[in-house]
């Protein structure tokens, strides 16, 4: 569940503007989602693969050329899909929480006794026939 909500986050981030992995990772982190980039380069290599973000080269401003990554059309398509299925679980899991605590038309009755369903052991005496 975490790696789609990773995701979900990383293709968020990259959809507001290009943008390069270590801004990404600052983003993050100030919305408390810390992520290392020895997670985050492989996520967007895969999201780069599979055709929901792209990358452009820009001169580094004090170093050496830096990928940008922007979200294609097929991303924003994919991230409305995401979150449109993060708020019907978030809904659900709300909806549980709330149920299984405060709903009086469930019954705190005693739960009906367990069954004995292991057949009986033998007997010595008809282990020994």
């Amino acid at each position: 569940m975490r790696k789609g909500v990773l995701e979900m986050c990383v293709l968020a981030v990259v959809s507001e503007r290009e943008t390069y992995p270590p801004e990404i990772i600052e983003r993050l982190a100030e919305v408390n989602l810390p992520m290392k980039e020895g997670t985050l380069y492989p996520l967007l290599m895969r999201l780069k693969g599979e055709g929901l973000v792209d990358y452009v080269w820009r001169e580094g401003i004090k170093g050496p050329p830096r990928k940008y990554f922007t979200i294609t059309e097929k991303g924003r398509v994919f991230l409305r899909a995401l979150t449109s299925s993060w708020h019907a679980l978030v809904k659900a899991v709300n909806q549980t929480l709330a149920f299984s605590g405060s709903n009086p038309s469930v019954s705190a009755e005693e739960p009906p006794p367990l069954l004995n369903v292991e057949s009986p052991r033998p007997t010595d005496d008809e282990c020994a026939s």
